[in-house]
């Protein structure tokens, strides 16, 4: 079994089966907290009603993740005071164009901000290897963040879909990092 990745005052460990209605509950609400001053409220409500299906979908894609080596990989954690705070997943690209690894996100929820966790997701999502994901635009603080993590625009960019409400976004990549020195 795996063992939890523990960051004080934090619990990261890999998401199961029995995982997926928190996962998709505090999926939601970090995209709700996320894209608030950038969504209507068209899209909030969507996801709110689409709960339900979000559970059933995660518990699908967690079971398969389950039986496929090299699939994608989810994360779940927890604050100490047991309440989930922020998801995870990376995997193979799903780009055709850009086969190598993805993250497919990262949501903190806001009491998470500024505590590093986002960074030690980040190093446990993709550790050092190249990767590169999709931000919306109109989000300068994942922007930043990714920035300082080797990320850079790839110069490839598309408008979402209808659920997305059309909002454009753009693709980052990062080569793979180097191992840090040691001295």
């Amino acid at each position: 079994m795996t063992q939890p990745l523990l960051t004080l005052p934090y619990l990261i460990r890999p998401a199961t089966v029995d995982d997926a209605e928190a996962y998709a509950r505090t999926h939601v609400a970090g995209l709700h907290e996320t894209y608030e001053h950038i969504m209507p409220r068209e899209y909030h409500e969507f996801y709110d009603a689409e709960l339900p299906g979000m559970i059933e979908r995660q518990r699908a894609a967690f079971e398969e993740a389950q039986r496929t080596p090299g699939s994608a990989r989810s994360w779940l954690v927890f604050h100490e005071d047991g309440e989930p705070v922020a998801v995870a997943t990376s995997g193979p690209g799903r780009d055709e164009d850009r086969p190598d690894f993805e993250l497919h996100h990262i949501y903190t929820l806001r009491s998470t901000h500024g505590t590093g966790l986002g960074q030690r997701l980040l190093d446990i999502a993709i550790g050092r290897q190249g990767a590169y994901l999709w931000i919306l635009n109109g989000n300068p603080r994942a922007e930043r963040f990714y920035v300082r993590n080797g990320f850079a625009p790839d110069g490839t960019s598309l408008l979402c879909g209808p659920t997305w409400h059309y909002k454009p976004m753009f693709r980052m990549h990062r080569p793979d990092q180097p191992a840090p020195t040691r001295g």
